[in-house]
């Protein structure tokens, strides 16, 4: 710039001006001083070591969480599959070991027939079946909700159940009679001893749960009842008239 002129806080002005500026307007050598000692001498706050862990173990059951939602959304009938091929095996391994005499051992083909069951039939049976039923009875009041039991009581648990005792006497080697035989012994006994536990678990899962969650939910309910039903199809064929492990 020419002469006549001064720089104040990068601005060019007159000097005659200058005299009619605000003085709050720029600040002093003093205050810039005092603000840059505030700033430095300032604390630095870092986060301590059990807030980081505990956003961590946040962060990671989220995580999980969310990681299984979404497969639910993307993969919806392989994760449902999945989900219910590791409760069953792990309810038969509970039943095992309740069961198991002091001088036995554990049957993994027991184990893997229980595994290979919830993965091929029940888990893609729960996501068909509750998709049906949401479909149908659309709502969630109370009144709808008992219909979906009975519906479930009448239609499913029989169907499922039929098809549980089947495939795992054939699994065993069991003829077409010898089948017959075993659903005439079992199928009923254990229809009934249903009716003492599932209307619970079918009314928490069909008025509180959403449809997407309920085969989790029949899943979760379906460890202690599969302990049962493990027993039940490791008894021995009706025609030895016979019960063991």
């Amino acid at each position: 710039m020419g002469s006549g002129y001064v720089r104040i806080i990068g601005k060019w002005q007159q000097p005659w001006k200058i005299k009619n500026s605000t003085p709050s307007s720029f600040p002093s050598v003093h205050q810039l001083r005092n603000i840059r000692n505030s700033e430095i001498s300032r604390p630095i706050n870092l986060p301590s070591s059990h807030s980081l862990s505990s956003s961590s173990s946040r962060s990671s059951k989220i995580g999980f969480l969310g990681w299984y939602l979404g497969m639910l959304e993307t993969s919806p009938l392989i994760t449902k599959s999945v989900t219910s091929s590791l409760i069953f095996a792990a309810a038969d391994l509970t039943s095992q070991k309740i069961m198991l005499p002091p001088s036995g051992s554990f049957d993994p083909i027991r184990t893997l027939r229980m595994t290979g069951y919830g993965l091929f039939i029940l888990g893609p049976s729960q996501h068909l079946w509750f998709n049906f039923v949401a479909k149908v009875l659309p709502k969630r009041d109370v009144i709808t909700t008992l219909k979906k039991i009975i519906m479930g009581q009448a239609i499913f648990g029989p169907c499922i159940n039929s098809v549980f005792f089947s495939v795992n006497a054939a699994l065993q080697g069991e003829s077409g009679d010898e089948i017959v035989a075993r659903l005439k012994r079992d199928l009923l006994p254990t229809q009934l001893n249903g009716l003492l536990y599932w209307p619970i678990c079918d009314f928490v899962t069909f008025r509180f749960v959403p449809v997407h969650l309920q085969p989790l939910m029949n899943s979760s309910c379906s460890y202690l009842w599969t302990i049962y039903l493990t027993y039940m199809a490791s008894l021995k064929k009706e025609g030895r008239g016979e019960c063991g492990g």
